[in-house]
């Protein structure tokens, strides 16, 4: 199974237009807490019984620290059928690297 990915670049834009994304976040809480961009807080370990917090028709962007728990969320949400799912290249590193250097890497 594929994962599909977003560049932080085009993450920004389409949340600039107004794109009505889900950003959802998958790190641990400390993690979270550190440095965020408004992401909705399911870590990893708890997403399997928190489907219900999702939903499966808006289009869902995961995002971690620098990308692999972001490819694993994506890979169980599609296994549970979710089709617009994808994850943030890089996840939150990328994201300070290359569109806001505000947000805190760790």
């Amino acid at each position: 199974m594929s994962v599909p990915e977003i560049q932080a670049e085009e993450l920004k834009n389409r949340l600039d237009k107004g794109d009505n994304l889900f950003l959802l976040d998958v790190r641990d809480e400390y993690e979270f807490e550190i440095s965020n961009i408004g992401g909705h807080l399911i870590p990893l370990p708890e997403l399997p019984r928190r489907l219900d917090e999702l939903n499966a028709s808006q289009e869902i962007v995961a995002l971690c620290k620098m990308g692999p728990r972001g490819v694993k969320a994506v890979e169980l949400l599609q296994k549970q059928g979710f089709k617009k799912v994808s994850n943030l290249r890089g996840g939150i590193h990328a994201w300070s690297d290359r569109v806001d250097r505000s947000v805190r890497k760790y």
